[in-house]
């Protein structure tokens, strides 16, 4: 945390850190730079409830309101639970799960570890086989089901989980560079007059070229 938070920073420790995008955007922190922004209610987020809602307007001095229905209800705490019979171990699940809390592997069963689900229910929709259902686990609802600690490790988990995904796409992006670049130095190798005509190598080198260019350009906007 910075020395000095940002509005957005204190807003987001106000948020159960679910991941769950109920709230109209893709996780906890676009949702709190939104409301920093001025361009997101504070009554967006089903998973903390009316106590989240008091929370969010303490920080942002805005006046308390009723939980928007269209983002959904204040519901007990639900953990997502798989068939393992049915499950065909497509790792769908596993690819949309925000905090890493399915374990399993391609072809293999999964399954998912009950204290690590935040509930978030995006695992159900990808499923092709419908063999994940939400249980819920609590009486209580909103921040009465959910503690500041489950946040906190909530969190830790998602962001881990966003830089090993950057993480892996930077190398991914590394490798297919290099690949380009030994084909063009092979193409570049090779003698028009002993293979194809000057015109046909001239198009493949064009064909590598552009594709390391678009890789270098999107290197540069992801470092800015």
């Amino acid at each position: 945390m910075p020395d000095h938070p940002t509005l957005a920073d204190r807003i987001e420790d106000a948020l159960p850190q679910t991941q769950c995008t109920k709230c109209g955007y893709d996780g906890c922190r676009p949702y709190a730079e939104a409301i920093a922004a001025g361009t997101a209610e504070i009554n967006q987020c089903p998973p903390g409830g009316a106590e989240g809602i008091a929370r969010l307007s303490a920080v942002t001095g805005r006046k308390v309101i009723p939980l928007n229905p269209a983002n959904g209800l204040e519901r007990p705490r639900a953990v997502a639970y798989i068939d393992e019979t049915l499950c065909i171990g497509c790792t769908l699940c596993i690819q949309a799960c925000p905090v890493d809390a399915i374990v399993g592997a391609a072809k293999l069963m999964h399954t998912v570890v009950p204290s690590l689900c935040t509930g978030c229910d995006l695992c159900v929709s990808p499923c092709p086989v419908d063999c994940i259902v939400m249980a819920p686990v609590t009486e209580n609802t909103g921040w009465a089901a959910w503690t500041q600690a489950d946040a906190d490790a909530a969190r830790e988990r998602h962001d881990f989980r966003a830089m090993r995904l950057k993480r892996d796409k930077q190398e991914n992006d590394a490798r297919l560079a290099a690949k380009a670049e030994a084909k063009m130095a092979a193409v570049q190798a090779i003698d028009p007059a002993d293979a194809e005509s000057a015109a046909a190598l001239e198009r493949k080198r064009a064909i590598i070229a552009a594709a390391m260019e678009r890789a270098r350009i999107k290197k540069e906007q992801e470092s800015q």
